[in-house]
């Protein structure tokens, strides 16, 4: 007689599915299990935190029991810490010490995590930099074929961030030379772009805001960087509320949360209000239904219904900018911001109101027709927006089919513009 299985094979596979929403305890691999006895060894006291890989956000840190506002999430000892100190007590340190111009601390962090990493086994950090990612997913590490796809604003700072990181490693060869007695091979092939670029959004992605003295030794950018070993597995959440400073009197960096998360949950931190264009700049992902995301409309498509024969036109554009009203005008899940609505209401004063472009930018109605006008240029440039992602998704999916290798990083933008539609197509039901 046959057993029927169907309901135990049902209820077994609904407890794995569970327990991989939930997440994947990863305590059990090797480098978990090396990189917690080193900071037992620098004084880290285990917590309730475990590392696992969840559905949703990849690799991240599960609770082993519920947690309640004020808890605290994680006390990590100031000797756990990589910062400009540890820098300058390395071997590097008395070559940043005499060299001229000085370095930046963002530069001397990027050096060690370089030679570090080239070390290998020999390297004090080695349990640390082995699970650190091998690749990112910020702007910088993408294909040219990718950041065309990214909304305009976007695309604009993804190449201002490229073009920073090969100035820096422009700027930076001469003092990469200088090391060269540190090292049996040339510190050319040590030093190159792709090392400093994987060095520069470790950096990016990973520190906490921690302030240090200034230094003679460095230039004058503030030095506010330090790497987190373990606590850099926290993932964002835009809807939890934690406390995070370096405690003076234990001196440790800890983390506190405002909000409750449930045994075997994943906790999570925020890393500020940030929009999704924000996050995918500076940290390489976005998130969904995030309550602080925006599209943004550039000036230049602002322009785009105005008629060049309008006399005041360029008056108007010139009281727009002394007043920071070209900058950060946006549609939201409410529907279009106070500032964009503020800027189209001016651009569409009549010759004989013009006079009133102050009530405007004080919100005051100014006429019926003004009011009117203003809404169906929003309305407009909503529609446009519309099509202008449902045009970028369709060449995403097109381009997903016919480059393989470029798969996750589509992946990135397509989700990014995706959140966008749902937004814009919010905001065209308000209008």
């Amino acid at each position: 007689m046959k057993k029927n299985r169907g309901r135990t094979g049902r209820k077994r596979r609904r407890k794995r599915l569970q327990s991989f929403m939930d997440g994947v305890n990863c305590s059990h691999k090797l480098e978990y299990i090396q990189l917690k006895k080193w900071l037992k060894d620098r004084g880290f006291e285990d917590s309730n935190l475990r590392p696992a890989e969840f559905l949703e956000t990849g690799r991240g840190l599960m609770t082993t029991k519920a947690l309640q506002a004020g808890d605290l999430i994680i006390s990590l000892p100031e000797k756990c810490l990589l910062t400009t100190g540890t820098v300058l007590s390395s071997c590097l340190g008395e070559y940043i010490m005499k060299w001229k111009p000085p370095v930046s601390p963002l530069l001397a962090l990027c050096t060690f995590l370089i030679a570090e990493k080239y070390a290998g086994e020999e390297s004090q950090w080695k349990p640390y930099l082995d699970v650190l990612p091998k690749t990112y997913t910020c702007p910088v590490c993408l294909e040219p074929d990718v950041v065309s796809l990214l909304p305009e604003p976007l695309r604009k700072k993804a190449q201002e961030q490229r073009t920073m990181v090969h100035e820096l490693y422009i700027s930076s060869k001469a003092f990469f030379s200088s090391l060269q007695p540190l090292f049996a091979e040339n510190t050319g092939t040590i030093f190159n772009y792709r090392a400093l670029e994987w060095a520069w959004c470790t950096i990016n992605t990973r520190t906490i805001y921690m302030k240090h003295s200034q230094r003679e030794c460095f230039s004058r950018e503030p030095d506010v960087y330090a790497l987190a070993p373990y606590l850099d597995l926290l993932n964002h959440s835009p809807n939890v509320q934690v406390k995070a400073a370096f405690n003076d009197q234990t001196r440790s960096y800890e983390i506190q949360t405002n909000s409750q998360c449930k045994k075997y949950e994943e906790v999570f931190i925020c890393y500020g209000p940030h929009d999704n264009q924000r996050l995918l700049l500076e940290y390489g992902f976005s998130a969904m239904d995030n309550p602080h995301s925006c599209v943004c409309v550039s000036s230049d498509i602002l322009l785009k219904y105005f008629p060049p024969l309008d006399k005041q036109r360029n008056a108007k554009l010139s009281i727009l900018k002394d007043h920071d009203f070209l900058e950060n005008l946006t549609f939201g899940w409410d529907g279009p911001s106070w500032r964009l609505l503020t800027a189209l209401k001016l651009l569409s004063l009549a010759a004989d109101e013009f006079t009133c472009w102050r009530r405007v930018l004080l919100g005051d109605v100014i006429s019926a027709r003004n009011e009117q006008q203003a809404l169906t240029i929003t309305a407009k440039i909503c529609h446009y927006l519309i099509e202008e992602t449902q045009h970028a998704l369709l060449q995403i999916s097109q381009l997903k089919r016919m480059k393989e290798n470029l798969r996750e990083h589509l992946a990135l933008v397509e989700a990014l513009r995706l959140e966008d539609l749902k937004i814009l197509q919010k905001s065209a039901e308000i209008l």
